[in-house]
């Protein structure tokens, strides 16, 4: 230990160690912060966290207040603005924490709704839906707002057409920040798609 170190409390030389070893986040930009195994937003009232979610990656347990819920793989909790929960103790997830006060949101040319999706949650400022695609089914032409995507099965395939053109493929990381798009895809993996999407809506002016 340092000789600055010794001459501070020892609380606070724990909090120094510990945000030491806080993993980085698994994908930081100006709108969002998602962390993996991890929940720095978890208090309410942390600086620079506005909505969180929990998106369980494996069986986890999360409490917030007098509640454990138990969640399994692909499930969802939505905190709003300054309420807490407690990171659970194992398992894996993500914490996505939306940051107050980020750009104006980005849409593309045209709204055209996807089909086949399910919307899971919706609140003022964005929305969440499992994205699902069987191994050789298409989603016709439709389009995205910015936003996170979060691969809960890693490895689909996907043909992407693109004004009329094949897409390059390219094989995503299992969270990822999509910018506005209009789009038609098909899966022409052997395995089903299954992902996590938090989209930003329109900004009311």
């Amino acid at each position: 230990m340092t000789t600055l170190l010794r001459h501070l409390p020892i609380a606070l030389v724990t909090a120094l160690l510990a945000q030491g070893a806080r993993a980085a986040p698994a994908l930081e930009n100006d709108y969002v912060r998602v962390s993996r195994d991890e929940a720095p937003c978890a208090e309410g009232r942390t600086p620079g966290c506005a909505e969180r979610v929990i998106v369980a990656m494996g069986e986890i347990q999360l409490r917030f207040g007098k509640v454990l819920r138990a969640m399994k793989r692909g499930e969802i909790a939505v905190f709003k603005t300054g309420e807490s929960y407690r990171a659970p103790e194992s398992g894996t997830y993500y914490e996505v924490a939306i940051k107050p006060g980020h750009p104006p949101v980005k849409l593309p040319a045209e709204i055209i709704p996807p089909a086949k999706n399910t919307i899971v949650y919706e609140g003022e400022r964005f929305f969440i839906y499992e994205e699902r695609l069987a191994p050789g089914d298409t989603r016709a032409r439709h389009s995205h707002s910015q936003r996170i995507e979060i691969r809960i099965n890693q490895g689909p395939l996907l043909r992407q057409i693109i004004e009329g053109k094949d897409a390059p493929q390219e094989p995503p990381s299992v969270v990822n920040f999509r910018e506005p798009i209009i789009h038609a895809v098909t899966n022409v993996g052997d395995m089903a798609l299954w992902n996590f999407i938090l989209e930003f809506k329109p900004e009311q002016r």
